[in-house]
């Protein structure tokens, strides 16, 4: 992590939350839209139209077969055609995808990071004040987690996860599979990301338990739920906060990387990940159509500096270190 002077820090952590803000609002705010039927059966983030495949944006130059493609898709349709980010091969609107799949791959991430921070929190609360046999079996455990790749373990949940549906031989909906993969990956996600967060805690609440607050609540009888809630969580917002905002990109890189290999969100419901994957196919040596994977993985890359911006910049305002030089 770099480490910034205290005024440059603010101004990292404000950019990073004004363009977090701007980026969950325009792909939150628009899923009305995103997600609206566009007359027929599919949404408009599905709907395909086959005259209009492979276009570019409509400020981006054209090769002679594209505005020729563009001309009969405007002559079918009786109006101008408008591309902000472009088509894809079914002649989907990629900003409309783009606008949902940054929803769903934000959702993803935040659902997965709130997971981690849980479970995290509680077992190194757990650990940590307790010590002993207790703090011994439950350590142990987080160290035999971490010697195991974590990708591989959230590909082998999903890959179960899709097993377990085919060998039910149960007839589900599309949405209702969907709804199913998506589910499956957070909890994946979330189920191996809260490693670091219960190491975390752990040390803060072995630094706590003997202070003189926690022995005098003890000393009266305050039961242990009054003591985590009261005394303990309090003093553990700083590193649950700072820990959050960066299980986020962690959590949004997993779930992009995983559906670029096609084992995370799948079509046609998009993600940034499978979005910049279906768009890599397009890069040859033939015809480059630069924005199906230049959108995605802006998005994708402008949204993870966003959220370490403000995860620094977090860490600095709450280090209690920097307060008391201060």
């Amino acid at each position: 992590m770099p480490r910034w002077p205290t005024n440059s820090g603010r101004v990292f952590g404000a950019v990073g939350a004004g363009v977090l803000g701007a980026m969950f609002l325009a792909c939150v705010l628009t899923l009305p839209w995103t997600m609206g039927r566009t007359g027929a059966s599919q949404r408009r983030y599905e709907a395909t139209e086959l005259s209009r495949i492979l276009l570019p944006p409509s400020w981006a130059p054209h090769a002679p077969d594209e505005r020729a493609r563009r001309a009969a898709a405007e002559t079918r349709s009786g109006r101008p055609v408008r591309l902000v980010f472009g088509s894809d091969r079914l002649g989907r609107d990629l900003f409309a995808r783009c606008l949902a799949g940054g929803g769903i791959s934000l959702a993803i991430g935040l659902a997965a990071a709130c997971i981690a921070v849980v479970i995290g929190t509680t077992w190194g609360t757990v650990a940590g004040y307790f010590g002993g046999r207790t703090d011994a079996v439950l350590m142990r455990i987080v160290d035999v987690l971490f010697g195991l790749p974590a990708i591989l373990l959230v590909v082998l949940l999903a890959v179960a996860s899709d097993g377990l549906i085919e060998r039910s031989g149960r007839d589900l909906s599309p949405a209702l599979r969907q709804a199913v993969n998506v589910v499956t990956l957070l909890v994946a996600i979330g189920g191996v990301s809260w490693l670091t967060m219960a190491r975390v805690i752990r040390g803060q609440v072995m630094s706590l338990r003997n202070q003189p607050f926690i022995e005098a609540s003890r000393a009266i009888g305050v039961r242990l739920p009054r003591q985590f809630a009261v005394h303990l969580l309090p003093n553990l917002t700083g590193p649950i906060v700072v820990y959050a905002t960066l299980a986020v990109p962690a959590a949004i890189l997993s779930e992009s990387f995983l559906s670029f290999l096609g084992i995370g969100v799948r079509e046609p419901l998009p993600s940034w990940g499978n979005l910049a994957a279906a768009g890599l196919s397009e890069l040859n040596t033939v015809r480059v159509r630069w924005w199906l994977l230049f959108w995605p993985c802006l998005f994708i890359g402008m949204t993870l500096l966003a959220l370490n911006f403000v995860g620094e910049s977090l860490r600095h305002m709450l280090d209690p270190r920097r307060r008391v030089a201060q």
